[in-house]
C-alpha cells in the first residue's frame, strides 16, 4: 500500500483540481466561482466559445486572484457538442455547430479533418480568451477530450508552441502502477491517447501533466455517489496531477447545450461539503 492510501504524515502533494466548462451557464460559472472561494477548487478551464461567457463572468472569474492567487484559469478548447465554431470557415460542422464526440474521433482517426482549419478554429479560441482575460492561459485543455483525438493533437499543440509556450497542456493518462478493470473502457481509451499525446507534446517542448484522475460515466447509476467515487481519483497521484471534475448548479441554458445537468450539483455538494478536506489530508495530497 502507498503512502498516498495510508495517510502518512508529511508533505502534502499538491495537485490540481480542476473544475471543466466555465462559463458554459450562469449557473455553472457561479458555482465553480463558489468553490474557488471556499478553497476546494484551485483550478477551472473556460469555455470561451459558449454563448454565456461574456466579459462580465470573465471579470468575476478573473477578481478572484486579486490580491493572491486562487485559481488557475485555462482554455477549454471546444470542438464538439451543441457550439458554434467561432472561426467563419471551420469544417466540419452540422447546423451551425460542432459535430459530436464519436464523429470527431472516427474523422481524425481517418485523417478526414483538415489541419489548418483546426489550427485556426484553436487559436480563434486562444485569441478570444486573451481578449477576455488580458492574459495567456495557465494552462489549456479539450471538451470531451477532444484534443487527444489524432489530426486534433497535432493542430492543438502546434497551436500551443507558437502562442503560448508557456502553458501547460492536460493529457489524460492515469498512474501507471494503478490496474483498470476490463469493463473501463473510457479510462483504457484515455490512456491509448494520451501516449501519443505526450509523446508528441514533448517533440514540440510543451509540458504536461504527470498524470490525470477523474474520468467516470457521468450518466451511470453510480454516477450519483460521487462521493464514493472521489478517493479513487486520488490514488497514488503524483505531485501536479490533474484530477477533473464538473460542479455547478443547473439553470435553461446549461439544460439547453450539455446533457450533464444535476450531476453536476452532486459533485458541487461533495467538493463544498464537511468530508472533503479529510479526505485530500488521509490521501496525502493537497491543492497546489
Amino acid at each position: 500500500m502507498s503512502r498516498a492510501d495510508t495517510g502518512v504524515e508529511g508533505s502534502p502533494r499538491p495537485i490540481w483540481l480542476c473544475a471543466d466548462d466555465y462559463g458554459i451557464s450562469p449557473a455553472v460559472s457561479k458555482g465553480i466561482r463558489d468553490l474557488v472561494i471556499k478553497g476546494r477548487l484551485n483550478a477551472t478551464s473556460v469555455m470561451v466559445a459558449a454563448p454565456s461567457l461574456d466579459r462580465a463572468e470573465a471579470a468575476l472569474l478573473k477578481a478572484l486572484n486579486d490580491g493572491g492567487r486562487k485559481v488557475a484559469i485555462g482554455l477549454h478548447v471546444t470542438l464538439t457538442g451543441t457550439f458554434k465554431p467561432m472561426s467563419a470557415d471551420y469544417r466540419p460542422r452540422r447546423d451551425g455547430v460542432f459535430l459530436s464526440i464519436p464523429e470527431m474521433m472516427v474523422r481524425g482517426t481517418l485523417r478526414l479533418l483538415d489541419h489548418d482549419r483546426l489550427k485556426t478554429e484553436i487559436a480563434t479560441q486562444l485569441d478570444a480568451f486573451v481578449s477576455q482575460f488580458g492574459q495567456t492561459p495557465d494552462f489549456i485543455d479539450g471538451h470531451q477530450h477532444a484534443h487527444l483525438f489524432p489530426q486534433v493533437r497535432e493542430a492543438l499543440l502546434d497551436v500551443v508552441k507558437a502562442k503560448a509556450p508557456q502553458a501547460w497542456v492536460r493529457q489524460c493518462g492515469t498512474v501507471a502502477s494503478l490496474p483498470h478493470p476490463i469493463w473501463d473502457y473510457k479510462t483504457r481509451v484515455l490512456d491509448a491517447l494520451s501516449a501519443r499525446f505526450r509523446a508528441l507534446a514533448a517533440e514540440r517542448g510543451v509540458r504536461t501533466n504527470p498524470a490525470f484522475a477523474g474520468a467516470y460515466d457521468f450518466m451511470s447509476a453510480g454516477a450519483a455517489d460521487f462521493a464514493r467515487l472521489f478517493p479513487d481519483f486520488l490514488r497514488e497521484l503524483p505531485a501536479q496531477s490533474v484530477v477533473m471534475c464538473h460542479p455547478g448548479f443547473v439553470d435553461a441554458e446549461l439544460e439547453r447545450l450539455d446533457p450533464l445537468t444535476t450531476q453536476r450539483e452532486r459533485e458541487y455538494a461533495y467538493l463544498a461539503g464537511d468530508s472533503f478536506p479529510g479526505v485530500l489530508r488521509a490521501h496525502g495530497v493537497a491543492l497546489a
